[in-house]
């Protein structure tokens, strides 16, 4: 028999790596995937029923079309991990890890920059600047409400218990213009592009100073979607000047 001592250790199960989030464009997508129904009808209808050249066209024109518009409305994302951010442009790759993230900016466009300098616009996360007045407006109606509702708070503490406060509970029963508390946001309001901006600094100002989160940047051009597209382009453009 064999004593605990003697005995070696169950071994540990590995730990589950942290997926990425994943921030896409809705809109985008569904516009992309409206676009890609309406643009294939048309032309699929072109090749099959057309007569003379037009189906060539037809069939130059969707190797030319069905790239970009998918390289525009569904292949930009924003891949947010532990080490590193990966942004998926229409034409290209960019792969940040967070040493070498210099800043996250939110103007008329969302944009990483790296320490270089260099600037990658976020495709995926789009600016609104109709969202953004709108929770502008929201966040003042808040403000507010947690204004009245502390002047209301603080009225009902100088009244003490006398009058109709000590009966009923009427002192605690609802802040000024009829709202409770628990009816009044108690953080920022912000428009989803914003929001989501604010998640990844969290995330980089966190992990920037990790040892796992340094490298160097890497950009790699997306041929499977120029290739397709030039190569439309050309058979286009041959098919246009032979008239």
């Amino acid at each position: 028999m064999t004593s605990p001592e003697d005995q070696s250790p169950a071994p540990q199960p590995p730990a589950p790596e942290s997926k990425d989030r994943i921030y896409r464009s809705p809109a985008g997508m569904a516009g992309g995937v409206l676009l890609l129904a309406l643009v294939g009808w048309l032309g699929v209808d072109a090749i099959l029923v057309g007569e003379g050249r037009t189906p060539w066209l037809a069939l130059a024109s969707l190797i030319l079309v069905v790239p970009l518009i998918t390289a525009f409305t569904l292949r930009p994302a924003v891949f947010a991990g532990e080490d590193r951010l990966r942004v998926r442009n229409p034409f290209r790759v960019i792969v940040l890890p967070w040493g070498q993230v210099a800043s996250l900016r939110s103007g008329y466009s969302n944009e990483v920059v790296a320490a270089s300098g260099k600037k990658y616009q976020l495709w995926s996360i789009p600016v609104s600047l109709r969202a953004r007045k709108k929770a502008a407006r929201q966040e003042a109606r808040a403000a507010a409400d947690r204004a009245a509702e502390q002047q209301g708070r603080g009225g009902r503490a100088g009244r003490g218990t006398g009058g109709l406060g000590g009966f009923g509970g009427f002192a605690g029963g609802s802040s000024a213009g009829g709202r409770t508390g628990a009816g009044v946001p108690e953080g920022p309001v912000r428009a989803e592009s914003d929001k989501i901006m604010h998640e990844l600094r969290l995330l980089w100002e966190a992990r920037e100073k990790e040892e796992s989160a340094q490298g160097e940047v890497t950009v790699r051009w997306a041929w499977e979607i120029v290739g397709p597209a030039v190569a439309g382009a050309v058979v286009l453009g041959i098919l246009l000047a032979l008239g």
